[in-house]
């Protein structure tokens, strides 16, 4: 039997011809590039792959046929990458992060017009009051209408939740991101504080109804269930069902919001935390219609569909992983109008400044595996 260190020997030698021999064949892909740029060739040759792959499959047997196939998969796409590379003019999509890098300001504005939606008291217009020192805010209906309104140029940014810590993501931004152009600059963590408002005189007793935004209902469902008397109504947004109520003269509702527009629209505080949790946090994002980076960005955000096939996922969670980048979230929505296929948003912790992320971001950007590929932007998240 061998000593473990002869064995570990006798793998440091093959390992070294393997780094020989892909330092050659990475060499050999370069040629191949030059060799269907003549041509008029695509890169990709899916029935060459397949032919390759069937005949290493044969002939390594069934016991190693997986691992066999992930090498080789593995392999074809880095090839296809450096061909891609070789063949590239200089990519659009470096040119546009260097180029915000380096026109965008050294210090983030704390003057600017920001489109925020609901009303006084929202919890997006307390978020904003805190990424800008000096605001001028204009409110909207709804999302919608805040994406609208930045990607227009009515206002200078937008400020949106996208994630709550306690029920997730809020699937009308996710999908915003596909309909509209914008840029997201910047992102925050607040926690939310969720009290029951009524008017002045009411007691819980009275509550027939309880009114407000879907996820704050979500939030406080707990409270909710031990109070059945109580049917929920959706609302556009929290602050805004306070306002309505406080108009309403109506004896018989409340209202989920927070503490601030008890203040704001004279309203009383009948029960206090009435989160499900007590660390309740809600993610926002500041977007822009232009593509802003300030030099405190270390996370990115990016969109993706991806071709309808085994390993297309699976290939671009690979190349993150190795550069060594960070996923810190991965959200996918469904395409309207197609059968069961899905876009994909990836958030990562990488810099714009690192010049192994920015070449693996032109190399997605160009890939035609990707159809539809959109970098939505590199900030900075307190």
């Amino acid at each position: 039997m061998k000593e473990l260190k002869d064995i570990r020997d006798e793998i440091n030698g093959i390992d070294e011809s393997m780094r020989e021999l892909f330092v050659r064949r990475l060499a050999v892909a370069a040629e191949v590039a030059e060799a269907k740029r003549a041509q008029g060739a695509p890169v990709l040759n899916p029935e060459r792959e397949r032919e390759i792959l069937s005949r290493v499959a044969k002939e390594v047997g069934p016991d190693m046929e997986n691992e066999a196939r992930l090498f080789f998969t593995t392999l074809f796409s880095i090839s296809r990458g450096r061909q891609r590379a070789a063949l590239q003019d200089e990519n659009a999509l470096v040119k546009q992060i260097a180029d915000a890098v380096e026109k965008t300001p050294d210090q983030f504005p704390s003057l600017a017009t920001v489109a925020c939606p609901g009303t006084e008291g929202a919890y997006s217009q307390q978020a904003t009051s805190q990424l800008f020192s000096f605001p001028t805010i204009l409110y909207f209906r709804n999302f919608e209408n805040v994406c609208g309104a930045v990607e227009k140029g009515m206002c200078d940014y937008g400020v949106l939740p996208i994630e709550n810590s306690a029920v997730g993501s809020v699937p009308a931004i996710y999908d915003a991101m596909a309909q509209h152009q914008f840029k997201i600059v910047r992102a925050m963590r607040m926690r939310i504080r969720h009290v029951l408002l009524a008017p002045k005189g009411v007691k819980l007793s009275d509550v027939k109804e309880v009114t407000s935004h879907p996820h704050a209902i979500a939030q406080c469902s707990a409270f909710l269930l031990s109070h059945p008397e109580m049917r929920t109504v959706p609302a556009s947004n929290t602050a805004a069902a306070a306002a309505d109520l406080a108009a309403s003269g109506r004896r018989d509702e409340a209202v989920i919001a927070s503490r601030a527009c008890a203040e704001l629209y004279g309203l009383d505080v009948l029960a206090e935390d009435i989160s499900n949790v007590a660390s309740n946090y809600t993610r926002f994002i500041c977007i822009s219609k232009d593509l802003q980076i300030y030099p405190d960005a270390s996370k990115m955000t990016l969109m993706m569909s991806l071709a309808h096939h085994p390993g297309a996922l699976s290939g671009v969670l690979a190349k993150f992983a190795s550069l060594g980048v960070n996923l810190s979230k991965l959200e996918s929505r469904p395409v309207p109008g197609s059968d069961f296929e899905f876009r994909f948003v990836f958030d990562i912790e990488a810099s714009p400044r690192d010049p192994r992320v920015v070449k693996l971001l032109a190399g997605f950007a160009s890939d035609p595996e990707i159809e539809h590929f959109t970098f939505l932007g590199a900030y900075d998240e307190k």
